[in-house]
Protein backbone atom coordinates (compact mmCIF):
# COMPACT_ATOMS: atom_id res chain seq x y z
CA UNK A 1 0.00 0.00 0.00
CA UNK A 2 1.77 3.75 -0.56
CA UNK A 3 2.71 5.47 2.35
CA UNK A 4 0.04 8.32 1.58
CA UNK A 5 -2.89 6.45 1.74
CA UNK A 6 -1.68 4.63 4.85
CA UNK A 7 -1.32 7.89 5.83
CA UNK A 8 -4.62 8.71 5.06
CA UNK A 9 -6.65 5.69 6.81
CA UNK A 10 -4.70 6.57 9.89
CA UNK A 11 -7.20 9.45 10.34
CA UNK A 12 -10.20 7.59 8.92
CA UNK A 13 -13.11 7.09 11.72
CA UNK A 14 -14.37 4.05 9.61
CA UNK A 15 -18.37 4.52 9.78
CA UNK A 16 -21.06 2.85 9.74
CA UNK A 17 -24.21 4.48 10.93
CA UNK A 18 -27.22 3.44 8.99
CA UNK A 19 -30.22 2.67 10.83
CA UNK A 20 -30.25 -0.80 9.32
CA UNK A 21 -26.68 -1.93 10.16
CA UNK A 22 -26.71 -5.09 11.50
CA UNK A 23 -23.99 -7.78 13.44
CA UNK A 24 -22.58 -9.07 10.24
CA UNK A 25 -22.16 -5.07 8.67
CA UNK A 26 -20.92 -3.78 11.87
CA UNK A 27 -18.45 -6.44 12.14
CA UNK A 28 -17.08 -6.53 8.49
CA UNK A 29 -16.56 -2.55 9.25
CA UNK A 30 -14.40 -3.70 12.59
CA UNK A 31 -12.90 -5.83 10.37
CA UNK A 32 -12.23 -3.56 7.42
CA UNK A 33 -10.96 -1.02 9.98
CA UNK A 34 -8.39 -2.99 11.76
CA UNK A 35 -6.84 -4.47 8.08
CA UNK A 36 -6.55 -1.16 6.99
CA UNK A 37 -5.33 0.83 9.94
CA UNK A 38 -8.32 3.49 10.89
CA UNK A 39 -8.37 5.33 13.96
CA UNK A 40 -11.44 3.83 15.04
CA UNK A 41 -14.57 2.42 13.85
CA UNK A 42 -17.32 4.21 14.33
CA UNK A 43 -21.00 2.85 14.95
CA UNK A 44 -24.17 3.06 16.88
CA UNK A 45 -24.26 2.65 20.51
CA UNK A 46 -26.13 -0.47 20.73
CA UNK A 47 -23.44 -2.52 18.90
CA UNK A 48 -20.63 -1.11 21.23
CA UNK A 49 -20.33 -3.89 23.51
CA UNK A 50 -20.31 -6.41 20.78
CA UNK A 51 -17.88 -4.92 18.87
CA UNK A 52 -15.75 -4.07 21.56
CA UNK A 53 -15.61 -7.21 23.20
CA UNK A 54 -14.78 -8.20 19.34
CA UNK A 55 -11.88 -6.09 18.64
CA UNK A 56 -10.28 -7.15 21.56
CA UNK A 57 -8.32 -3.65 21.32
CA UNK A 58 -7.70 -4.00 18.11
CA UNK A 59 -8.64 -0.77 17.00
CA UNK A 60 -10.93 2.36 19.29
CA UNK A 61 -14.48 2.16 19.04
CA UNK A 62 -16.52 5.09 18.59
CA UNK A 63 -19.74 5.89 18.94
CA UNK A 64 -22.14 8.65 18.72
CA UNK A 65 -24.37 9.99 21.19
CA UNK A 66 -27.54 12.82 20.92
CA UNK A 67 -27.68 11.62 17.03
CA UNK A 68 -28.23 13.15 14.90
CA UNK A 69 -30.22 16.11 15.39
CA UNK A 70 -29.03 16.65 19.04
CA UNK A 71 -31.83 17.85 20.37
CA UNK A 72 -31.95 15.71 23.40
CA UNK A 73 -31.20 16.55 26.76
CA UNK A 74 -28.40 17.53 28.54
CA UNK A 75 -28.86 14.62 31.30
CA UNK A 76 -29.86 12.01 28.27
CA UNK A 77 -26.44 12.56 26.54
CA UNK A 78 -24.21 12.11 29.56
CA UNK A 79 -26.38 8.77 29.99
CA UNK A 80 -25.94 8.05 26.66
CA UNK A 81 -21.93 8.57 26.90
CA UNK A 82 -21.38 7.47 30.37
CA UNK A 83 -23.09 3.87 29.16
CA UNK A 84 -21.18 4.06 25.71
CA UNK A 85 -18.00 4.23 28.09
CA UNK A 86 -19.24 1.27 30.08
CA UNK A 87 -19.70 -0.93 26.85
CA UNK A 88 -16.16 0.04 26.18
CA UNK A 89 -16.17 2.83 24.24
CA UNK A 90 -13.15 4.84 23.22
CA UNK A 91 -14.18 7.72 21.86
CA UNK A 92 -17.92 9.81 21.96
CA UNK A 93 -19.07 12.09 18.75
CA UNK A 94 -21.67 13.98 20.86
CA UNK A 95 -24.27 16.39 18.33
CA UNK A 96 -24.81 20.08 20.09
CA UNK A 97 -28.71 21.08 20.08
CA UNK A 98 -28.22 23.95 17.18
CA UNK A 99 -31.84 25.34 18.50
CA UNK A 100 -29.41 26.64 21.36
CA UNK A 101 -27.02 28.39 18.78
CA UNK A 102 -29.81 30.05 16.84
CA UNK A 103 -31.16 31.58 20.43
CA UNK A 104 -27.55 32.66 20.91
CA UNK A 105 -27.10 30.33 24.30
CA UNK A 106 -23.70 29.41 24.23
CA UNK A 107 -23.56 29.54 27.93
CA UNK A 108 -26.02 26.41 27.38
CA UNK A 109 -24.09 24.66 24.86
CA UNK A 110 -20.71 25.31 26.76
CA UNK A 111 -21.95 23.53 30.28
CA UNK A 112 -23.85 20.62 28.21
CA UNK A 113 -19.79 20.00 26.69
CA UNK A 114 -18.43 20.02 29.88
CA UNK A 115 -21.02 17.85 31.26
CA UNK A 116 -20.66 15.46 28.74
CA UNK A 117 -16.82 15.54 28.54
CA UNK A 118 -17.00 14.60 32.14
CA UNK A 119 -19.43 11.62 31.79
CA UNK A 120 -16.74 10.52 28.75
CA UNK A 121 -14.43 9.72 32.24
CA UNK A 122 -11.18 10.77 30.03
CA UNK A 123 -12.35 9.24 26.64
CA UNK A 124 -12.45 11.34 23.65
CA UNK A 125 -14.61 14.19 23.29
CA UNK A 126 -15.58 14.98 19.53
CA UNK A 127 -18.45 17.89 19.23
CA UNK A 128 -20.46 17.52 15.78
CA UNK A 129 -21.39 21.42 15.31
CA UNK A 130 -23.88 20.90 11.92
CA UNK A 131 -21.70 23.58 10.04
CA UNK A 132 -24.34 23.13 7.19
CA UNK A 133 -27.34 24.79 9.18
CA UNK A 134 -24.65 27.54 10.73
CA UNK A 135 -23.97 30.97 9.75
CA UNK A 136 -20.51 31.70 9.81
CA UNK A 137 -20.36 33.82 13.51
CA UNK A 138 -22.17 31.23 14.42
CA UNK A 139 -19.30 28.53 13.62
CA UNK A 140 -16.46 31.15 14.75
CA UNK A 141 -18.50 31.11 18.03
CA UNK A 142 -18.85 27.93 18.43
CA UNK A 143 -14.90 27.73 17.25
CA UNK A 144 -14.41 29.55 21.28
CA UNK A 145 -17.17 27.33 22.62
CA UNK A 146 -15.85 24.02 21.91
CA UNK A 147 -11.84 24.88 22.37
CA UNK A 148 -13.39 25.95 26.29
CA UNK A 149 -14.73 23.06 26.83
CA UNK A 150 -12.43 20.50 27.47
CA UNK A 151 -13.39 18.81 24.42
CA UNK A 152 -11.08 17.16 21.95
CA UNK A 153 -12.63 17.74 18.89
CA UNK A 154 -14.81 19.74 16.95
CA UNK A 155 -16.32 18.17 13.69
CA UNK A 156 -18.28 19.19 10.69
CA UNK A 157 -21.43 17.37 10.63
CA UNK A 158 -23.62 13.76 11.28
CA UNK A 159 -24.01 13.48 7.45
CA UNK A 160 -27.54 13.48 7.98
CA UNK A 161 -28.18 17.06 7.76
CA UNK A 162 -28.44 17.48 4.21
CA UNK A 163 -24.96 18.26 3.71
CA UNK A 164 -21.33 17.66 4.93
CA UNK A 165 -17.84 18.93 5.23
CA UNK A 166 -16.32 21.55 3.11
CA UNK A 167 -13.28 22.71 2.83
CA UNK A 168 -13.99 26.68 3.70
CA UNK A 169 -15.58 25.21 6.60
CA UNK A 170 -12.53 23.18 7.93
CA UNK A 171 -10.39 25.75 6.98
CA UNK A 172 -12.59 27.99 9.30
CA UNK A 173 -12.95 25.67 12.25
CA UNK A 174 -8.72 25.22 11.61
CA UNK A 175 -8.36 28.98 11.45
CA UNK A 176 -10.73 29.74 14.76
CA UNK A 177 -10.11 26.40 17.63
CA UNK A 178 -7.90 26.94 19.41
CA UNK A 179 -4.72 24.61 19.07
CA UNK A 180 -5.42 21.81 21.43
CA UNK A 181 -8.79 21.19 20.01
CA UNK A 182 -8.80 18.96 16.20
CA UNK A 183 -10.72 19.16 13.37
CA UNK A 184 -12.50 16.43 11.90
CA UNK A 185 -14.35 16.43 9.05
CA UNK A 186 -17.19 14.12 7.92
CA UNK A 187 -19.80 13.70 5.59
CA UNK A 188 -19.31 13.66 1.92
CA UNK A 189 -15.74 12.54 1.81
CA UNK A 190 -15.84 11.12 -1.69
CA UNK A 191 -12.56 9.78 -2.42
CA UNK A 192 -8.99 9.70 -1.82
CA UNK A 193 -8.07 13.22 -2.95
CA UNK A 194 -11.33 14.75 -1.10
CA UNK A 195 -9.50 12.98 1.95
CA UNK A 196 -5.89 14.56 1.20
CA UNK A 197 -7.61 18.32 0.18
CA UNK A 198 -9.27 18.34 4.31
CA UNK A 199 -5.99 16.68 5.68
CA UNK A 200 -4.07 19.50 4.09
CA UNK A 201 -6.74 21.98 5.29
CA UNK A 202 -6.06 21.17 8.95
CA UNK A 203 -8.36 18.22 9.25
CA UNK A 204 -6.59 15.35 12.09
CA UNK A 205 -9.66 12.76 11.48
CA UNK A 206 -12.27 12.14 8.64
CA UNK A 207 -15.52 10.81 9.14
CA UNK A 208 -16.19 8.30 6.15
CA UNK A 209 -17.35 5.02 5.03
CA UNK A 210 -16.09 5.71 1.31
CA UNK A 211 -11.69 6.10 1.84
CA UNK A 212 -11.34 2.49 2.85
CA UNK A 213 -13.60 1.04 -0.51
CA UNK A 214 -11.71 3.40 -2.43
CA UNK A 215 -8.47 1.84 -1.14
CA UNK A 216 -9.99 -1.65 -1.76
CA UNK A 217 -10.55 -0.65 -5.25
CA UNK A 218 -7.19 -0.06 -5.89
CA UNK A 219 -6.00 -2.98 -4.62
CA UNK A 220 -8.58 -4.44 -6.72
CA UNK A 221 -7.40 -2.85 -9.99
CA UNK A 222 -3.73 -3.42 -8.69
CA UNK A 223 -3.03 0.46 -8.77
CA UNK A 224 -1.50 0.01 -4.71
Amino acid sequence: MRAEWREILARVDHTLLTQSSAWEEIRSACDDGIRYGCASVCIPAVWVKQASDYVAGRIPVCTVVGFPNGYSTTAAKCFEAADAVKNGASEIDMVIDVGWVKDRRYDDVLAELQAVKAACDGRVLKVIIETCLLTEEEKIELCRVVSDSGADYIKTSTGFAGGGATREDVALLRAHTAPHVKVKAAGGIADLQDAADFIALGADRLGTSRIVRAVKALEGEGGI
